[in-house]
């Protein structure tokens, strides 16, 4: 939130030149809930927007945790990578807020074009998951498809190191049977930055191949993407 502070007095004795700078936010009817029903909000960050959305009853106790919950990336970090594990230290309501509050920015996110956004290739979906590329965990991400390769949905499958025993078709394929999809894309991240298929990426690609076989809803790429670019493994023929 900007204000205005009064500088330096011009020489020869003019007005004084107003100069900007950050307050901190109070969360009170008299601070951050004003900027708000003004229609200011933009000017807000997103640390006062989560302490204002979570309540602080004006004694600093939630601003450290909501400030924890705050990696590099962002509000948007938080919302594709989901809570930490403690974030059971919030309060239950301060929870339920933040979980709500996400669903729904996640909600009017697909509902703003990216629902149905048309893939047609892995550069594609490079440009749909870009929020993945700075992520300091790897996401495994499933990308659900209608007819005319028109996404449905995106799903988060899961969060962590993957190996073949913890990405299980039935997580991958659940969403798809649930959302009527045609076919399915998986994408997920490589922090370091490379995008070479690990022999885990192989083996977890030919079980959902062979699993979307049997469920008549094909595999048609799993994509790895990092900070400058991406791999497609039905491009290097790992999908044959």
């Amino acid at each position: 939130m900007e204000a205005l502070k009064t500088g330096t007095p011009l020489a020869g004795g003019g007005d004084q030149v107003p100069i900007p700078f950050r307050l901190e936010l109070s969360v009170s009817p008299e601070s951050g809930s004003h900027v708000l029903e003004r229609g200011d909000g933009a000017v807000l960050s997103d640390l006062e927007l989560l302490i204002l959305l979570l309540g602080d009853s004006g004694r600093g106790r939630i601003r450290p945790r909501v400030d924890a919950l705050l990696g590099p990336g962002g509000i948007r970090e938080l919302a594709h990578s989901g809570p930490p594990i403690w974030w059971r230290r919030l309060p239950a309501r301060a929870r339920v807020r933040l979980a709500a509050a996400l669903e729904l920015g996640r909600r009017l996110d697909l509902a703003d074009g990216t629902q149905a956004a048309l893939i047609q290739g892995p550069a594609d979906v490079f440009e749909l998951t870009a929020d993945l590329r700075r992520l300091r965990r790897e996401h495994f991400i499933g990308l659900y498809l209608n007819t005319r390769n028109r996404l449905l949905v995106r799903e988060t499958i899961s969060i962590g190191s993957l190996n073949a025993s913890i990405v299980h078709p039935r997580e991958v394929f659940e969403p798809a049977l649930r959302q009527g999809a045609a076919s399915l894309i998986v994408v997920h991240n490589h922090p370091s930055g490379e995008t070479d298929p690990s022999e885990d990426d192989l083996a977890i690609t030919r079980r959902l191949t062979e699993a979307g076989e049997i469920l008549g809803v094909p595999l048609l790429d799993h994509v790895i993407v990092g900070g400058n670019g991406y791999t497609s493994l039905k491009e290097n023929q790992a999908l044959s």
